[in-house]
């Protein structure tokens, strides 16, 4: 298998301080806070499930498995509303705790897979035969 290189510049302990903080940042959200504690039981676990999707992401480690796609539909309560609060808080993060090179290029990458993240919730909540909303 080739080896390729990271999409960017950032260490996997930058990867998991990024998440450690922003996760501090969403368990104090008046919004999102509510909506990750129905979902997270076991935050260190769920940090580093996300740290290795970011892993994986940025880095191209292969060590995440998971479908966030399929999680964000299935929750019953993540709106597409959300994703731009989402995305505020990580950036805000992401400036805090990186070179501003890499927050920018993540940034970038988060705010592409959120626009992804954000249709797949609204297409699951749409009625049946309804026209997609168009922006």
């Amino acid at each position: 298998m080739t080896a390729f290189p990271p999409r960017f510049f950032v260490t996997p302990d930058q990867i998991d301080a990024q998440v450690a903080a922003f996760y501090a940042a969403v368990r104090g959200h008046p919004v999102l806070g509510p909506v990750f504690a129905g979902h997270v039981t076991d935050w260190p676990a769920h940090e580093a499930k996300i740290g290795r999707f970011w892993r994986n992401a940025i880095l191209r480690e292969g060590v995440y498995d998971g479908s966030p796609m399929l999680a964000h539909r299935q929750a019953g309560d993540v709106r597409a509303e959300h994703f731009p609060i989402w995305l505020d808080l990580f950036d805000e993060t992401l400036r805090r705790t990186l070179p501003e090179d890499a927050a920018s290029a993540w940034s970038h990458m988060a705010h592409r897979i959120g626009r992804a993240l954000r249709m797949g919730v609204e297409e699951a909540r749409r009625p049946s035969g309804a026209a997609p909303a168009l922006f």
